[in-house]
């Protein structure tokens, strides 16, 4: 009877089972529908026009007829490249996103760990709220916040460095200081909603492994980190790969809201680039040629920080 089922259960599907199965169930196939259609109209169909780094445009006409670039279409590539203010802010781009996952990454695994520590639930919720809160703000908010606190004459920090004996930091109008405050902020807005999914983990891990190093004399910091960090081992290898996909990206608004003319040796990356140079400039095929070569070196990146993890012994993403 066992041999029955076993065998019963390696039969292949066929499409008369295929389509039973369908039809049974057509309402999720229809509500996967619409998803699927909002991908290939704003996703996929977009990607033809990838076509025009490679080309030399006109708003008159279509990708199709515009001439080829020279240097067989790589024209602006080598442009790009070529130009010393591109190579500074790709510079900056990597530099600035390696100091966030070095700096920011473990922060919502920590906070996470501590907030799980926490038994009065009333002090663990009011905490969770507040530290959520920044990541519903607009950058242009934060940027008027952190100009109230490190402003140089006015700015509430400096105030009291001075109060205290101190000299007044430039926080937003030196490089080097930019970089630090530029970091913290950023870190300050999201570590409280990053830490949602490690919370969603810990919650994953049974009870009985927490009772059992109970009993065996376990302390709470020895069960966080035999128990707890194990547990949510895999979750952190998976978001780390994916912060790593991400390492040539970099959000428009955060740094244009910071940037300004004393810092921009630092804070030019490569939206703001494109956006000064290609779209304000109008050197859209220019544009095009940055973005897909961003979005080459992102998928990179991702390929091979999860063949490292699966090197590793992780699961990886795929």
């Amino acid at each position: 009877m066992a041999k029955a089922k076993s065998e019963n259960a390696k039969k292949p599907m066929t499409k008369q089972d295929l389509w039973i199965y369908v039809k049974r169930y057509w309402q999720l196939y229809l509500l996967l529908l619409a998803p699927m259609i909002y991908f290939l109209v704003f996703k996929y169909s977009p990607m033809y026009y990838v076509l025009i780094a490679f080309k030399k445009y006109s708003i008159v006409q279509k990708v199709s007829e515009m001439p080829w670039a020279k240097n067989n279409g790589f024209e602006y590539f080598i442009k790009a490249f070529k130009n010393k203010d591109f190579i500074n802010a790709l510079r900056n781009t990597v530099l600035l996103n390696l100091f966030d996952l070095i700096c920011g990454f473990p922060v919502p695994i920590i906070f996470a760990l501590l907030l799980n520590e926490l038994k009065f639930k009333f002090f663990k919720k009011t905490v969770q709220t507040v530290a959520y809160m920044p990541h519903f703000l607009s950058w242009i908010i934060i940027y008027g916040l952190a100009f109230q606190l490190f402003a140089p004459t006015n700015g509430l920090i400096n105030m009291i460095i001075e109060k205290l004996g101190g000299q007044t930091i430039h926080f937003l109008d030196d490089p080097n200081s930019w970089v630090k405050t530029y970091i913290g902020v950023g870190i300050w807005q999201s570590f409280g909603w990053n830490s949602i999914i490690y919370l969603a983990a810990i919650s994953g891990i049974s009870p009985e492994l927490y009772e059992a190093a109970s009993v065996d004399g376990a302390n709470r910091f020895q069960k966080m980190w035999h128990i707890t960090l194990p547990g949510i081992r895999p979750t952190i290898v998976v978001l780390l790969i994916l912060a790593l996909g991400n390492i040539m990206g970099s959000g428009f608004d955060r740094v244009f809201a910071f940037q300004n003319n004393l810092v921009m040796k630092n804070a030019e990356v490569i939206s703001t680039f494109v956006y000064k140079y290609g779209i304000k400039g109008l050197q859209f095929s220019l544009s095009t040629a940055i973005g897909l070569f961003q979005s080459i070196a992102n998928v990179i990146f991702l390929l091979f920080a999860n063949w490292f993890s699966r090197k590793m012994g992780e699961r990886g993403i795929m």
